[in-house]
């Protein structure tokens, strides 16, 4: 298995297709801002697509950007529209992707990542803390979780 970044990909087609094909309407939304172009419009410019991938199958997936869906905020980074296809979930495939993140946060020497979910459970095993709860952009109340970079957990 591998991660790869959408944008650095020769085969951008191929994956927006494997994008298309999950049945969650995040990814539906995701797709339609790589197939229009407004990606980074809406999340920003140098904002990544992070595809966990074996051979030729999308296993998992999440982006690195600087906005999410939580309008008028100061929080950044966040590692949103993280998916797993149903038959690959219970492997903690997310922990690989948020190494990645981690890692691309180090890089960037920022010290905390910001996860915007309705999910209750999820994010805790990956040593992510709830941090406070905010309106998204359709006006739901979101848990905002935080990741501190570098810090490990156990995953149970």
């Amino acid at each position: 298995m591998r991660i790869i970044n959408y944008f650095d990909s020769d085969r951008k087609d191929y994956w927006l297709g494997e994008i298309q094909k999950c049945d969650w309407e995040a990814a539906r939304f995701l797709y339609d801002m790589l197939s229009n172009e407004t990606f980074f419009d809406f999340v920003g410019e140098g904002s990544k697509v992070l595809l966990l991938t074996d051979g030729d199958e999308l296993i998992s997936f999440c982006t690195y950007a600087k906005k999410d869906d939580i309008p008028a905020t100061d929080l950044t980074p966040w590692m949103g529209f993280v998916f797993t296809r149903p038959e690959h979930r219970g492997h903690h495939y997310v922990a690989l992707l948020m190494e990645e993140v981690e890692k691309l946060a180090r890089e960037e020497g920022i010290s905390e990542v910001y996860i915007s979910t309705s999910h209750v459970g999820l994010y805790e095993k990956y040593g992510c803390e709830l941090k406070t709860k905010l309106k998204d952009m359709n006006g739901e109340l979101s848990r905002v979780y935080v990741k501190k970079v570098g810090t490990t957990e156990a995953i149970g």
